[in-house]
């Protein structure tokens, strides 16, 4: 018999209410990748999901597999990076880093090396100084393009990342601007 449920971490990329108490929650999972769910009740005010789905928090979840789409059952936070969530260039930041990651990965597909490397990101902006953003997300960008395919390590790396990653995903990157109003 085919499992009806898995457990996994994950690092919330997006969410999106649907109806009167439900989320669509985009997660980038450790063991699946990019994975569409559903969190039924979350916006409720007695839901104790309620505080661990939020936008870029690490999680461990339990799923159950529906028909259209898998179903948060039990949610723990591993990390909700509290120590620069009221921090506008650091939140900026965030939004970037995991659009970056929404937009060039295929649903899905594990890749650990890009979990890893988001989980490490986020973990590390707390710590970083405002002059050391801009070389971080620089540096965070490259480490995914290698890690995706897209560039080969040691060869040259071309000069405009955002246009590179744009014209990859056929699209403008929206939270570019975010950083651009922080700086």
């Amino acid at each position: 018999m085919k499992n009806r449920s898995y457990s996994t971490e994950g690092v919330i990329l997006a969410r999106r209410n649907q109806g009167e108490a439900d989320r669509f929650l985009i997660i980038f999972t450790k063991h699946y990748g990019k994975v569409r769910v559903i969190a039924k009740g979350i916006r409720k005010t007695t839901s104790r999901k309620k505080g661990a789905l939020e936008l870029f928090s690490y999680v461990r979840f339990f799923a159950a597999i529906g028909r259209n789409m898998d179903i948060v059952t039990e949610v723990e936070i591993k990390n909700s990076f509290n120590s620069w969530r009221e921090d506008l260039t650091k939140v900026a930041t965030a939004y970037h880093l995991v659009e970056i990651v929404n937009r060039l990965t295929a649903e899905k597909q594990e890749n650990r090396e890009v979990f890893e490397e988001l989980v490490e990101a986020l973990e590390r902006l707390g710590k970083l100084d405002y002059s050391a953003i801009h070389p971080f997300v620089q540096t965070f960008k490259v480490h995914i393009l290698e890690e995706l395919g897209f560039i080969e390590r040691g060869l040259p790396i071309p000069g405009n990342l955002d246009a590179y990653i744009e014209h990859l995903i056929n699209g403008k990157l929206r939270t570019k601007k975010f950083l651009e109003l922080t700086k």
